[in-house]
């Protein structure tokens, strides 16, 4: 039996001083293959060092959602240098965050945030398309207990990303692959992904006792259109949860699944293996 570890965040200093013993635990465990994501471009830059210092990780870089202000102008032409690397496997995780808003800024402000936010989207997705690279997706909304503090004339009321993440990939079907990693949708968000040809990732909170919609998408889905991840160190699952996550526990998210499912672990692992072994094209 062997797993993916499909999205783990090893430039983490909580990583620094015991990374060598962390990945011989995820092989013990069955990991085969960890990816390890960028989300600005010294992160990418530390991803691909991880790619090419261990033969098991391959490296995903982008700019993420929340850090599109702080890039310089020269981003693109770094990030397209960097992407042509052999053990780069995806772009990612790229997409759109409106769970971080920044703090008193007007409306025309927030505005302008946003329209950022979409421009880095955009733009990494045509040149994903550009070097033949499938796309790792983030994609979060504000929760219900934000909305409820804002002031009713907030334009954040309106803001969905959901939605329109969804509508900016459109322009892509058929050229470019996605994963939403960190899936945390219900069963027909999920279908809509299917449907465009799109895949979907479970992490550590499959396991959260508050999480059953997950569950119930996991128990749903097509099987042929999940991979599993940790998101390491975040989320970490039961019975870890509150500690750091590493890949290891990937194992535990793939195991929550067979039993939502009814099948065996044997049968998640060779699925959604087979998945990612396409999707990242090792």
């Amino acid at each position: 039996m062997k797993l993916i570890e499909t999205h783990a965040h090893l430039d983490d200093p909580r990583f620094t001083h015991d990374l060598d013993a962390v990945i011989a635990r995820a092989h013990a465990a069955g990991v085969t293959h960890i990816i390890t994501i960028g989300t600005n471009m010294e992160s990418n830059r530390s991803a691909l060092h991880l790619a090419e210092r261990y033969p098991s990780i391959y490296a995903a870089l982008g700019i993420h959602p929340t850090n599109v202000s702080g890039e310089r102008t020269c981003w693109k032409r770094e990030l397209r240098s960097l992407a042509t690397h052999p053990k780069v496997v995806a772009l990612g995780e790229i997409g759109l965050d409106y769970y971080h808003p920044p703090s008193d800024v007007s409306p025309l402000g927030l505005e302008k945030w946003k329209e950022n936010q979409k421009d880095f989207f955009q733009e990494q997705l045509a040149l994903a398309l550009e070097l033949g690279l499938n796309v790792i997706i983030h994609q979060r909304d504000l929760s219900v207990t934000q909305k409820k503090e804002l002031s009713l004339d907030s334009p954040l009321h309106h803001y969905n990303a959901w939605e329109e993440t969804l509508k900016i990939l459109n322009s892509f079907t058929g050229t470019l692959r996605a994963v939403f990693h960190c899936f945390g949708g219900s069963p027909k968000q999920a279908s809509e992904v299917v449907a465009l040809g799109h895949l979907i990732s479970f992490t550590g909170i499959i396991t959260f006792k508050n999480a059953p919609l997950i569950r119930e998408t996991a128990r749903l889905v097509n099987q042929d259109h999940i991979m599993v991840e940790t998101d390491a160190p975040y989320l970490a699952p039961i019975p870890y949860r509150g500690g750091r996550a590493e890949p290891a526990h990937v194992r535990l998210v793939a195991e929550k699944i067979a039993e939502v499912r009814g099948i065996s672990l044997e049968e998640v692992a060779a699925v959604t293996t087979a998945t990612a072994e396409h999707f990242f094209r090792f």
